[in-house]
C-alpha cells in the first residue's frame, strides 16, 4: 500500500472528494504523535514521559533490529544512516557471499524485488488481476463447485478466485475508464508543456502556485495536480507520482480484458512457482528517492536518530533498522514477503515492521508458514491494517493472522491509524477497523518523517505511519525489557492503551461509537503506560538468550 488510497486520484482529479476527512484549516504540530494528551493537548502516545520513567528506573538498552519489509530506504539520509543495520558477516564490494546465506553483499538486508543484472522492480501489478487471470483456466469452466469436496489450500484458491472475477469483471464501469483514458492522455500532453516552462521534470505543487498556460491541457494538468494536492493535504505529491497512479488505475480497471504484464518476472527472473528458488534478488535496498519514499518515511517512524536536532525524532532510541526491499508500486508479491520474513528472523530481527497489504493472496500457505516461523523464533510481527475505511472483520487484508490451517499467531499485530480532533477526529477517516480483526490504534495522520534525497523530511499519512509507531514501541520496550518475549510485549502494547474516554468516528460509516467496537483493545497506544506495564511484568526469556547487536556499537541517547 501506498500513501494514497485506492483510486485516489479519479476520487480526488474528478469529484474533489476529501481523502483524509478533515478540514484544511485543521493542524497539528510536527511530531504531534509523540506528544501526551495532559501535558501537551495532543492524543500522542507519551514517548516523553516514558523516556522519563526509564531514566528514572535507571535501566540499561540492548541494541534491537527491527526489520522493515517495504519500498527501500535512504541508506545515505542524514537521521537514518547510522542506525541502519549492516551485515558484518559480509565484506562490502567483494561479489562474495561471505556469510554463505546465499545472499551476495547483503549489506544492509536484501532487495527481493531486483535482478542479477542490476535492474529493479518498481512499478507492478494488482494482485486481483494476476488471481483472476492465473486461475481463469482452471476454474471458468467448473460450475457448482462443492467446496467441502476440496482441499483447504484449493477451497482458498478457488474462493480467491470468485472475489477477484467479482472485482475485476463485475465492478468495471466502462465510463470510469473512458474518463481516466482521456485523462491520462490530456495530463500526459499537458505534463510535457509544463517540465518545458518551468524547466523540471519532476515538479510538486510547490512548483505550481503561481503557473498558468493558455494551452488548455497544461492548464487541466496543472489544476488537477493541485486539486489532489489539497485533498490529500500535501503540496510535495509530484506530477511523476500521479502520472504513476493515473497509469496504475487505468491498467487495473482495463484487467478483464488484458493479463496483467509480468514486471517482476521479467525482471527478477526466478521460478516463481518453486519456493525452494529463493536466492534472487540484488543488494540495492534504495534503488531511487521515488522507491524508496515509503520505507524511508516509515524507517524514521521507528528509530531516526533521537536528540540530534535533525528533522524529527523515532520512537525508539537504541535500533538497527534492517531493510528489506519487497513491495513494489503495486502489489506485492506473496513469495518476497514470505523469504524477506524469513531472512529477517534468521538475521536477528526482533520486530519485523510490514506497512502493506492487498485483498488477495494466492500463495497465503508460503506467508503462512514465515509468519508460524517468525513465532517460533519470538519475533514479533506489526502490520498495519489498510486504508480503505473497512471493516476487516468482513473483508480482506493480507497478510493476515487468520491461517489457512485455521490457527492464529500469537506474535501478530495489526494497526489502525489514529488521529487528534485537531487534525480530524480520534480516528482517521482512512482506517480500516475490526473489532475483532485490529488489534489497537496509533497515530497515523500528518505523521512527519523522513524521506528520500537532501535529507529531506516530509508529512505522510496512512496506516502504513501508523503500524511503524506500535514497531517503535515494541523496540522501545525490548530494549529496556529484554527478557519480555513477544507475546508478552504484544500484549503489554495491547492492555496498556488507552480508551479516549470519548466516542470516536467509525471510519466506514461515520457513526459515532467507543473505540472497542472499532478494535480488540479500545485504544490508543501509549508509550508511558506501556513501559510501566513492561516494569512489573515478568520475562519469560533467560537473559543469556538475549544479545546486543554486534554489527555496530549501541546505544544513544534517548
Amino acid at each position: 500500500m501506498t500513501f494514497f488510497e485506492k483510486r485516489t486520484l479519479l476520487i480526488a482529479a474528478l469529484s474533489a472528494i476529501s481523502l483524509i476527512g478533515y478540514s484544511q484549516k485543521d493542524d497539528v504540530p510536527k511530531g504531534w504523535h509523540m506528544l501526551d494528551k495532559t501535558k501537551d493537548g495532543y492524543q500522542g502516545i507519551s514517548i516523553g514521559q516514558a523516556y522519563d520513567f526509564v531514566k528514572t528506573k535507571k535501566l540499561k538498552s540492548n541494541t534491537v533490529i527491527v526489520a522493515v519489509i517495504d519500498s527501500g530506504v535512504d541508506t545515505l539520509h542524514e537521521d537514518l544512516k547510522t542506525i541502519l543495520w549492516k551485515n558484518a558477516k559480509e565484506i562490502p564490494g567483494n561479489g562474495i557471499d561471505d556469510d554463505k546465506n546465499g545472499y551476495v553483499d547483503d549489506i544492509y538486508g536484501w532487495n527481493f524485488l531486483g535482478g542479477r543484472d542490476g535492474r529493479n522492480v518498481e512499478q507492478d501489478s494488482y494482485e486481483a488481476a494476476r488471481v483472476y487471470h492465473k486461475f481463469k483456466e482452471k476454474w471458468e469452466a467448473k460450475s457448482n463447485v462443492n467446496i467441502s469436496s476440496l482441499s483447504p489450500d484449493e477451497a482458498f484458491e478457488y474462493q480467491s478466485w470468485v472475489r477477484a472475477k467479482q472485482e475485476i469483471v463485475g465492478e468495471v464501469n466502462p465510463e470510469e475508464v473512458r474518463q481516466l483514458r482521456r485523462m491520462s492522455k490530456t495530463m500526459k500532453a499537458g505534463d510535457s508543456i509544463i517540465r518545458n516552462d518551468i524547466k523540471k521534470e519532476e515538479y510538486s505543487c510547490k512548483d505550481l502556485g503561481s503557473y498558468t498556460s493558455a494551452v488548455m491541457s497544461a492548464q487541466q494538468t496543472r489544476d488537477i495536480l493541485i486539486r489532489i494536492c489539497k485533498a490529500n493535504d500535501n503540496e510535495e505529491i509530484t506530477n511523476q507520482q500521479i502520472l504513476d497512479q493515473l497509469e496504475g488505475d487505468l491498467n487495473k480497471m482495463e484487467a478483464s480484458e488484458i493479463a496483467p504484464k509480468k514486471y517482476r518476472d521479467d525482471i527478477v527472473k526466478d521460478n516463481y512457482e518453486d519456493f525452494n528458488d529463493k536466492f534472487y534478488g540484488n543488494n540495492n535496498v534504495m534503488v531511487s528517492n521515488k522507491s524508496a519514499l515509503h520505507g524511508t518515511h516509515v524507517s524514521g517512524i521507528i528509530g531516526a536518530i533521537r536528540g540530534n536536532g535533525k528533522g524529527m525524532d523515532g520512537v525508539a532510541d537504541n535500533v538497527r533498522i534492517m531493510t528489506l526491499r519487497a513491495v513494489p508500486d503495486g502489489d506485492e508479491h506473496d513469495k518476497d514477503i514470505a523469504l524477506a520474513i524469513r531472512y529477517a528472523v534468521d538475521n536477528g530481527a526482533r520486530v519485523i515492521n510490514m506497512s502493506f497489504g492487498k485483498s488477495f493472496s494466492p500463495e497465503k500457505k508460503w506467508v503462512d508458514d514465515a509468519v508460524k516461523y517468525a513465532e517460533s523464533k519470538g519475533v514479533l510481527l506489526v502490520h498495519a491494517a489498510g486504508n480503505d475505511a473497512k471493516n476487516l472483520d468482513t473483508t480482506f487484508n493480507f497478510p493476515s493472522p487468520q491461517l489457512i490451517d485455521g490457527t492464529r499467531p500469537t506474535n501478530w499485530i495489526t494497526v489502525g491509524a489514529s488521529g487528534d480532533p485537531k487534525a480530524g477526529g480520534l480516528t482517521a477517516g482512512f482506517s480500516n477497523y475490526g473489532k475483532k480483526e485490529v488489534d489497537v490504534f496509533a497515530p497515523g495522520v500528518k505523521i512527519y518523517s523522513t524521506v528520500p534525497g537532501g535529507n529531506t523530511y516530509q508529512n505522510l499519512q496512512g496506516t502504513s505511519m501508523a503500524s511503524p509507531v506500535v514497531a517503535g514501541l515494541a523496540a522501545f520496550i525490548m530494549s529496556y525489557y529484554p527478557t519480555l518475549s513477544a507475546t508478552q510485549v504484544k500484549n503489554i502494547i495491547e492492555k496498556s492503551s488507552k480508551d479516549p474516554g470519548t466516542e470516536v468516528k467509525n471510519p466506514g460509516n461515520d457513526e459515532m461509537v467507543k473505540l472497542s467496537e472499532l478494535s480488540r483493545s479500545g485504544g490508543i497506544i501509549n508509550a508511558y503506560e506501556a513501559m510501566k506495564l513492561a516494569a512489573v511484568t515478568k520475562g519469560e526469556l533467560k537473559p543469556a538468550v538475549v544479545k546486543p547487536a554486534t554489527t555496530v556499537k549501541p546505544g544513544r541517547k534517548g
